[in-house]
């Protein structure tokens, strides 16, 4: 039988650190081949090895390996953004499913930086808070069942953070905690649940199966605040 070996090594995350100094159009052009090799085709086979995993969670996954459904992009969208950096330093794989309405489902993710891997669920409410999944599905489902969000805690509070945005005054304020108040489902704008681990743990052979086993944690919060059935 042959020994499993890890999909990532310390190349991915050398590049990010390397790219965190030198954000510049000029460096990525002369570095467009290692990006493919220490982040790319890691991130596609990462996303290969899941696929299974994830469609035996629930088949109706998109799983099609398109750039913004399961995969983030690099080049930062500067329009109209403060920081006007051209790439991020960071990248995700996610799996997510569509919804009438041309909405899109909470995510179960997989995200690498420069210094550190998280892995959970997120499930952000859109631009208008009125036909967000917050007020269409999870808010009515709480408020039908209050002790709900106290239950997830109670089941995975000991190995996961959670933590979940507002908007005061027009600006995201973060919430570390989690949102065990009814009240608190009639403005949320976000909410994550996830485990925050060193860029060592996606260096092991193991790395895929733990991000499994931390999927089936979690999917159960992501059916319930997003999915219609």
């Amino acid at each position: 039988m042959a020994v499993a070996k890890p999909i990532f090594t310390s190349e991915t995350f050398r590049f990010f650190r390397e790219l965190g100094r030198n954000n510049r159009l000029t460096w990525m052009d002369k570095n467009r081949e290692r990006y493919q090799t220490a982040l790319v085709q890691p991130m596609r086979r990462f996303l290969e090895e899941l696929t299974p995993a994830v469609l035996d969670l629930d088949d109706r996954f998109d799983t099609s390996g398109r750039t913004g459904t399961n995969f983030s992009r690099i080049n930062r969208d500067i329009r109209f953004a403060k920081d006007k950096t051209l790439y991020k330093n960071h990248m995700y794989v996610k799996f997510q499913q569509s919804l009438p309405g041309d909405r899109e489902s909470g995510q179960l993710y997989v995200g690498l930086t420069k210094d550190t891997v998280t892995v959970g669920f997120r499930l952000y409410g859109g631009p208008t808070r009125r036909d967000s999944l917050f007020t269409t599905i999870a808010g009515p489902r709480v408020l039908a069942n209050p002790q709900w969000v106290a239950q997830q805690k109670k089941r995975l509070g000991s190995k996961y953070d959670s933590y979940w945005y507002t908007t005061v005054k027009g600006e995201w304020t973060k919430n570390e905690s989690w949102p065990v108040d009814p009240e608190n489902w009639k403005k949320i704008q976000a909410w994550i649940v996830r485990k925050r681990m060193k860029p060592t743990a996606a260096l092991r052979a193991t790395f895929p199966r733990n991000v499994t086993a931390i999927f089936r944690d979690v999917y159960p919060i992501l059916r319930f605040t997003s999915l219609p059935d």
